[in-house]
């Protein structure tokens, strides 16, 4: 099912049964429930080229919210990668992985942004860990790691506008989403790609916390934007 602030009749039909029974269903169902107690963690899937706002962008929206009785503690950040060497992302940046996928601690959620990489373990490590995760969600062209996986066969995505008919060609059995800037489902979702990686980070956070959170982390960030309220 295609949510988010999509683009056309399909999202202006969405906005006005927005307090109607069937789209409370809906969402009631993507609920998420937090843990009574302890951080959320979550793993961001970085390897070479890594698009630097897929990954830190949805960093930034988890870092950034407060939950009553948590504070900023609400989730736990850490990278993943192949090995412990520094990864090289987009425009020369650098960033030394907090784990391998040999022992990177279980995550709930897992971010993949855009990125080279496409080494075996990296699958292997994707689809163990992704067993026991609420929510993977891609970013950009991160969906083609997802699709590669056959993680999402039979399931909805999107991916960035300049890769939809090379996505729509190599995977058939993912039915792709134009003109949205994300598309959910319960555990698999993903985004356009770039600040639209923003709007699925806090469309999550109000799966766990509710709409009121992901209003203040959007406040705090100076984020303006709408796109993520269903």
């Amino acid at each position: 099912m295609t949510i988010g602030a999509a683009i056309g009749g399909t999202a202006m039909l969405m906005s006005e049964k927005l307090n109607g029974q069937t789209t409370v269903k809906k969402d009631a169902a993507l609920k998420l429930t937090p843990p009574k107690s302890g951080a959320i963690p979550v793993a961001f899937l970085i390897s070479p080229r890594f698009t630097v706002i897929d990954a830190l962008g949805p960093w930034e929206v988890f870092q950034d919210a407060s939950v009553e009785g948590r504070g900023f503690g609400a989730f736990e950040l850490y990278t993943v990668a192949e090995s412990l060497e520094p990864v090289t992302g987009t425009a020369g940046i650098k960033v030394i992985p907090n784990y391998t996928f040999a022992d990177a601690p279980p995550p709930k959620i897992i971010v993949i942004g855009a990125q080279a990489g496409r080494a075996p373990a990296m699958f292997d490590w994707l689809k163990r860990a992704s067993e026991k995760a609420d929510v993977v969600m891609s970013v950009c062209t991160g969906a083609f790691l997802l699709a590669q996986s056959g993680l999402i066969d039979g399931k909805t995505a999107t991916t960035h506008h300049d890769f939809y008919d090379g996505f729509a060609k190599q995977f058939p059995k993912v039915e792709l989403k134009r003109s949205t800037r994300f598309v959910e489902e319960q555990k698999f979702s993903s985004a356009g790609g770039l600040t639209s990686g923003i709007d699925l980070a806090l469309r999550i956070v109000e799966r766990y916390f509710g709409r009121e959170t992901a209003e203040k982390t959007a406040f705090y960030m100076e984020y303006q934007s709408k796109g993520w309220m269903v």
